[in-house]
């Protein structure tokens, strides 16, 4: 599906927006440069960009007319990225978007002047990114994604949903998340107190993800928590499948793994976050300076229970579970 029936699915295409988002037509033509970590057919990344568009068309800025989008795709390597945010800053767009932390850091490696916003990104003070989120200093600010305490609640939950749980893994890439030890720090803390064994499972590849999840599952009463780094997100549907083979209940950081046929999620709306990035890029674009502009952090988290997940791993979901639950997916 192309992003402009995205756009449509997500509420809006430009014959709907009134007037006064169309302010900008007969201005100069401004460019936004935009790298992406995924594959271009991945659906949730195509929803992200969706978002971010319509964002910004609300805003008056429609793709073709007010502005120019270049997108460059498959970013997650760290040599690719750097080329492709070299290729990126080359165009001199007025404004970049990097929406993980690998093409942030490529893009921060790039350029030091023209103003980046980000999304999906974690702990960016601790990644050097920003000095503070009240007075980032520098080209960058953006929209945290998840922040470290998190992973404490994806272990409780885990627990809560299988109590017999006696340990777990918890998978990360460290490229894609060198935030990843902050993050493991503060589920290992939780881990302690509820007397569940966590271990550190980094993965770089697909064959990296089926063979820790084989060890995992080679041992009893074992269950899962998936960090929210990019790579994740992109190996999803291969982690949720090796995830059911082995009978391995797991958590994970978003809406999209449990409606994927992943157990149980808690995290931020990714899609939300692309459409604020929008109202960033159109303060840059009207003027306003990316240090003036504080970093946004997470206000929000949804927890969603694949009920037909749990049916097939032969688990009772508690009732005070379901009860916190915000979605359920019968």
């Amino acid at each position: 599906m192309r992003r402009r029936d995205f756009i449509a699915m997500l509420g809006g295409t430009t014959l709907g927006w009134p007037l006064a988002a169309r302010a900008q037509q007969g201005g100069p033509m401004r460019r936004i440069g935009a790298l992406v970590p995924g594959p271009e057919n991945d659906e949730q990344e195509q929803l992200r960009l969706a978002a971010f568009e319509q964002g910004l068309a609300k805003l008056g800025w429609i793709d073709g007319r007010d502005v120019r989008i270049d997108y460059r795709w498959r970013a997650g390597e760290t040599d690719r990225a750097r080329a492709l945010a070299t290729e990126l800053v080359g165009l001199r767009p007025d404004v970049l978007l990097a929406t993980s932390t690998p093409t942030l850091a490529a893009l921060r490696q790039a350029t030091r002047s023209i103003p980046i916003v980000f999304t999906t990104v974690a702990d960016p003070i601790g990644s050097g990114f920003v000095a503070s989120l009240a007075r980032p200093g520098g080209n960058i600010t953006g929209f945290i994604l998840n922040e470290p305490p998190l992973a404490s609640k994806w272990v409780e939950l885990l627990k809560g949903m299988v109590p017999d749980r006696l340990r777990a893994a918890f998978l990360f890439n460290p490229e894609f998340a060198p935030f990843a030890g902050e993050f493991f720090r503060h589920a290992e803390a939780a881990a302690a107190r509820l007397k569940v064994e966590l271990t550190a499972a980094a993965v770089r590849d697909d064959s990296d993800i089926e063979d820790a999840l084989v060890a995992l599952a080679s041992l009893s009463n074992s269950g899962l928590v998936v960090n929210s780094d990019a790579f994740t997100r992109i190996h999803r549907h291969q982690i949720i499948a090796l995830a059911a083979r082995h009978r391995l209940p797991a958590i994970y950081p978003f809406r999209f793994h449990a409606t994927d046929g992943g157990l149980i999620s808690y995290g931020t709306d990714t899609i939300d976050l692309a459409r604020q990035a929008a109202s960033y890029v159109d303060r840059i674009l009207r003027g306003e300076k990316p240090t003036d502009l504080p970093v946004q952090a997470p206000t929000k988290y949804e927890l969603v229970i694949n009920l037909k997940t749990a049916t097939a791993l032969g688990l009772t979901v508690p009732p005070t579970l379901l009860a916190r639950a915000d979605e359920v997916i019968e």
